[in-house]
Parts: C-alpha cells; sequence; structure tokens
C-alpha cells in the first residue's frame, strides 16, 4: 500500500474546482445531477434544447457556483463544437462531462417511423459518441477527466414498444466500455450511472402504455430496500457525485446501477 489509509478524507468526494458539462440538465434528472455538483463545488456548463432555465440557474448559484447556458440541438456538429468551445472560452477547462441529453418515442415496432427511430438514436448514443470525442483531447491536454454516460434499466432488458431507446441505451453500455479502454491511459475513465424508474416526464408514458410493467415496478417495493416502487431523484445524487469526484478515480468502465433492486429481481 503507497498511501497511509490515515491520510483518507472526505474531501475525496469534493467536486470543488471542477467543471462539469451536463447536457439536458436544465430539467428533469440532469437538473438534480447540476444541483448534486454544484452543492460539491463544482461549476456546470449546460448545453439544452429548449425549455426554461431559470430554476437551475437559481439553484446553481444559490451553491455559490457558477451556471453557464447554451441553447442548440447536440445531433448538431456545429453546436457540438460551439459547446466545448464556450465551454472553454467561459470556465477554461472541461473536467467531467455528462451525456445526460435523452428523448424516447414508443410504438409497436411495425409502425415504428423511421424518423422518430432516427431522432432517439441519434439523441442518445450518436451525439453522445460526437460530443464525447470532441471533449477527449481537451481532457488529454488537461492531464485527465471523467466522462460519465446516462445508461438505464433498459440498458438490461426490453420492452415492448421502447425499440429505438431499449438498442441506444445497451449501446451505451459498450460505448462506456469501449472509451474506457481506450483512454484510461490518459487518466481519463469512462463509467455509466442507469437509474431505474424514476417518476419523470420521460417515463410518465409507461403509465400509459405498460400499465403491467408499472404496477411491477410499483410491487418491487418488497425487494427494495428503501421499502418503495418509483425512485426518487434524490436517490441519484450521491452516486453522481461520487463518479465525478477523486473519490471514484479508480473505477473504469463500470456501470453503476440506482434502481432499488429492480434489476436483482427482473427474472
Amino acid at each position: 500500500m503507497n498511501k497511509d489509509p490515515m491520510s483518507f478524507s472526505l474531501d475525496l468526494f469534493s467536486c470543488k474546482g471542477r467543471v462539469v458539462m451536463i447536457t439536458g440538465a436544465n430539467k428533469g434528472l440532469g437538473m438534480v445531477y447540476a444541483i448534486a455538483l454544484a452543492k460539491a463545488g463544482a461549476d456546470v456548463f449546460i448545453p439544452f434544447r429548449s425549455g426554461d432555465v431559470s430554476e437551475v440557474r437559481t439553484a446553481v448559484e444559490q451553491c455559490g457556483q457558477r451556471a453557464y447556458f447554451l441553447q442548440g440541438d447536440l445531433t448538431d456538429p456545429d453546436y457540438r463544437r460551439r459547446c466545448v468551445d464556450e465551454c472553454l472560452e467561459q470556465f477554461g477547462r472541461i473536467d467531467v462531462l455528462i451525456n445526460n441529453a435523452g428523448t424516447n418515442f414508443a410504438a409497436p415496432l411495425p409502425d415504428f417511423p423511421d424518423e422518430k427511430w432516427k431522432t432517439v438514436v441519434d439523441v442518445q448514443l450518436e451525439a453522445v459518441h460526437y460530443l464525447s470525442r470532441l471533449v477527449v483531447p481537451v481532457m488529454i491536454k488537461q492531464g485527465g477527466g471523467k466522462i460519465i454516460n446516462v445508461a438505464s434499466a433498459l440498458s438490461f432488458s426490453a420492452d415492448p414498444n421502447a425499440t429505438a431507446y431499449t438498442v441506444a441505451k445497451h449501446g451505451i453500455i459498450g460505448m462506456t466500455r469501449s472509451y474506457a479502454a481506450e483512454l484510461g491511459k490518459y487518466n481519463i475513465s469512462c463509467n455509466a450511472i442507469a437509474p431505474g424508474f424514476f417518476e419523470t416526464k420521460l417515463t410518465g408514458m409507461i403509465r400509459e402504455l405498460n400499465p403491467a410493467l408499472y404496477e411491477k415496478v410499483c410491487d418491487r417495493a418488497t425487494f427494495s430496500p428503501a421499502g418503495r416502487g418509483w425512485g426518487d431523484a434524490f436517490d441519484l445524487m450521491g452516486t453522481i457525485v461520487f463518479l465525478s469526484s477523486p473519490a471514484s478515480d479508480y473505477i473504469n468502465g463500470e456501470v453503476i446501477v440506482v434502481d432499488g433492486g429492480f434489476k436483482a429481481t427482473m427474472a
């Protein structure tokens, strides 16, 4: 052992001085990630497509941190480049990239529109790769960094009517491991967080389209140490801070599932 165990400090879980780019963090679970990281000491750069930014801006600033926003379409190569350039101009570095932005569309496979397939896969998978690839040279020049991809319960299973989303989220796992294998030598880690079922607008359609699954998630409270079915966004805050902080420096290519035990009981 090279380090004295007595030198361990909870400061390892701090993100003080770090700059985190979080896509789509002006709403939903992404906003929760942004607030958690601001509380841990990070400034945040938020690419977003649409919607209000005042709530997350206020929350981040109340934590004493800076937030900067750039509106656009992550499937646009020029916009992705502007995100990187603008973040460097505003903050001077990119320590952590969290690929959180997402979209979904539900339809039976025979009727799944081609344009909706392309939209979901482009946002959930293609844009993740291309934005990450732009950030990698920045991190190499800095001497390291962290990439965190947002996977899903559907990275390990499949549901009817969710083909594009499921394919994209399975791909996120492969991408995470591939990036980890290639970038570790540059002191860049790539991991994923896989939220289970959380009450968001994106998952709200499950109630209507797949009520049996919705009830199954509710029923799994028996297996959850938290004693409840659907997760609260608060449950993700500690994990995203851990993966963004020095405390996770020796973790690479892993997927941390935050689902209250649902994955363990899917069979």
